[in-house]
């Protein structure tokens, strides 16, 4: 709902354009009991959206970028990807667990226990832990982020890992713990953007929303994103990706990990910020020859 108003007021403000907000329940949100790499299909959290937009019911969708599926619907195009915020994911700890001063990932107690929805995070944490000597339990946490926050302060679990975006838009950034260094934890590709989908043939409509689109933004998520659909990654893969603009020059960063963060393959690259997807398809190619296609096969079958 945040995103939505986000975007309902950029269009005021921007574009001189009125809006209703429509609120559609997806799969993702329906059933918070179960792992979103067992639902069996990607787009869990936009699909009943979409079928609204290209049904006529509505007019725009509003997508957390990392949400959407590397190919995007037939007859739907994403004409907007606004400025990303911080695309990193941060460590909340419950209050008591240690000392907000000295506290982070490498000072939790040995035998924490951790939550998180997210195959990556997952695979990623449990590398940490081997590097640590830590024996920390890594538990299914779902739910939105208030629920998240509600089970880490009743005690389910000592610490959770969450995306700094949507705690900094919800004004709970005081909740961070630490913000997790990329060399540890990279994110999840396009996480920390916004997109605004709308139905292909809306040429007009494609125009106006142009005024909300990033350039740079566009360019790293597009990187991001040719990247997993080449190495077929979807929200059952531990694969994170993050690419960056330096002085015109585009970087991209990556890595697969096997499910239990044993075997990792990282890589990255540098190209040019008007080629973004030659960039990611390069960098995707280099990974599968270092090996990541054995563990991403490794990580079908873990899901199966």
């Amino acid at each position: 709902m945040w995103q939505s108003r986000h975007i309902q007021e950029r269009l005021r403000a921007e574009c001189g354009v009125e809006s209703e907000i429509i609120p559609i329940r997806t799969t993702g949100d329906r059933h918070t009991e179960r792992p979103v790499s067992a639902m069996g299909r990607q787009g869990v959290f936009i699909k009943e959206i979409e079928d609204a937009l290209l049904a006529g019911e509505i007019d725009l969708a509003v997508h957390s970028m990392k949400d959407v599926p590397s190919a995007i619907a037939p007859g739907l195009m994403l004409p907007a990807i606004t400025r990303r915020a911080d695309p990193r994911d941060c460590l909340v700890a419950r209050e008591g667990v240690f000392s907000r001063a000295t506290g982070g990932l490498a000072a939790l107690p040995l035998d924490a226990r951790l939550g998180t929805s997210s195959p990556r995070r997952r695979a990623q944490l449990h590398n940490v832990r081997a590097k640590l000597g830590a024996h920390w339990e890594i538990h299914e946490l779902r739910g939105n982020v208030d629920t998240r926050l509600r089970k880490l302060d009743e005690g389910q679990f000592d610490a959770i890992v969450l995306a700094c975006a949507g705690l900094q838009r919800l004004g709970l950034a005081e909740r961070i713990t630490e913000i997790l260094d990329t060399d540890m934890m990279l994110p999840a590709a396009g996480q920390g953007a916004l997109c605004v989908e709308a139905r292909a043939k809306e040429f007009e409509l494609a125009q106006l929303l142009a005024s909300l689109d990033d350039t740079e933004t566009r360019a790293c998520v597009t990187a991001e994103r040719t990247l997993l659909a080449r190495l077929e990654g979807g929200c059952q893969v531990a694969l994170g990706a993050l690419a960056r603009m330096e002085k015109a020059v585009l970087k991209l960063e990556a890595a697969v990990l096997s499910p239990d963060g044993g075997d990792e393959i990282r890589g990255s690259a540098n190209g040019s910020f008007d080629k973004p997807e030659e960039l990611g398809a390069r960098l995707a190619q280099e990974l599968l020859e270092a090996g990541a296609g054995r563990i991403l096969g490794l990580a079908g079958r873990h899901v199966a």
